[in-house]
């Protein structure tokens, strides 16, 4: 997820799953507006309306987190294709597991951009496991990259979990799109090693030693050494880097957490049309009137 955001501009848009919100941390998302929208508090910018890690920062063209299977995928594709009516050279990436090429909005998006040649870059994170799905039960094909070759664009299978990779493959798919030429999925290979979810338990479907194989590959050990053996980072740096993030964390963590105030409900007809109709003024009305008081003091 930090790689790709490298290879863009800041004008390039991100429409991302939920798992990549590292993509707009790195791009300059504040944590403690990040722990906002978690707490859903009254200075979340979603406003409560979202579960939470489903961030939509505007600023920094990140649009919000799709939680259903691959809809941010057209999305990205059209938004590529305006840019590209407006005369602007700025691409459209989007972030999407395995899974999501089982979907038909996958096929509406590679189909539409690669025949519009739209500039748009097509990131399948395959980690392995959509849910308890295996990768086998997704598809035949022997890599989801090659799947580009039915839509008429170039499929790219890279190590997801070599940052210098994937900014590379990426940073080329960005300037393809750039010039006109449409374009390009990417497959990064990685692998979930965790659960799905805080309500998942992988041990009732997959082996235990799979994980563990895995544990080898991990990116941030990987490029740690990397870094360390180009004598650009130490233990030192690693424990002053981690010292400092666990401060900053709890301390946000808690000056977060004394926030207390939720969003206001009435602001719930907020932001749904650029000019608020009458019917739903008459609803915030209502609400209004139903809404008990809190008792004067």
């Amino acid at each position: 997820m930090v790689g790709p955001a490298h290879a863009l501009r800041a004008s390039d848009w991100i429409y991302s799953s939920y798992r990549e919100i590292g993509a707009a941390l790195y791009r300059g998302y504040p944590l403690r507006t990040f722990l906002c929208q978690m707490f859903g508090n009254a200075e979340d910018p979603v406003k409560g309306r979202q579960m939470p890690v489903h961030h939509s920062v505007r600023s920094l063209n990140f649009v919000s987190v799709s939680s259903p299977v691959g809809t941010q995928i057209p999305q990205a594709a059209g938004i590529a294709m305006a840019a590209r009516l407006q005369g602007r050279d700025d691409v459209a990436l989007t972030f999407f597991g395995e899974g999501a090429t089982s979907t038909g909005a996958f096929h509406v998006g590679c189909n539409f951009a690669a025949v519009r040649k739209a500039p748009c870059v097509f990131i399948c994170r395959n980690n392995g496991w959509a849910i308890s799905v295996p990768r086998a039960v997704q598809t035949a094909a022997v890599t989801f990259a090659q799947k580009a070759v039915a839509y008429g664009m170039p499929g790219i299978l890279v190590d997801g979990n070599d940052v210098l990779a994937v900014v590379h493959v990426v940073a080329q798919a960005a300037a393809r799109a750039r010039g006109g030429e449409g374009p390009t999925l990417i497959e990064a290979r990685t692998y979930r090693r965790g659960a799905h979810s805080s309500s998942d338990d992988p041990s009732v479907y997959r082996d235990p030693e799979e994980p563990r194989e895995w544990e080898l590959h991990d990116p941030l050990p990987r490029f740690r050494r990397y870094l360390e053996h180009r004598q650009l980072w130490s233990a030192e740096d690693e424990t002053h880097l981690r010292r400092h993030f666990d401060e900053t964390f709890t301390a946000t963590v808690r000056e977060v957490d004394q926030v207390g105030a939720k969003p206001p409900v009435d602001t719930l007809f907020d932001d749904v049309f650029s000019r608020r109709p009458w019917h739903l003024d008459e609803q915030a009305a209502d609400l209004q009137r139903a809404t008990p008081r809190p008792p004067s003091p």
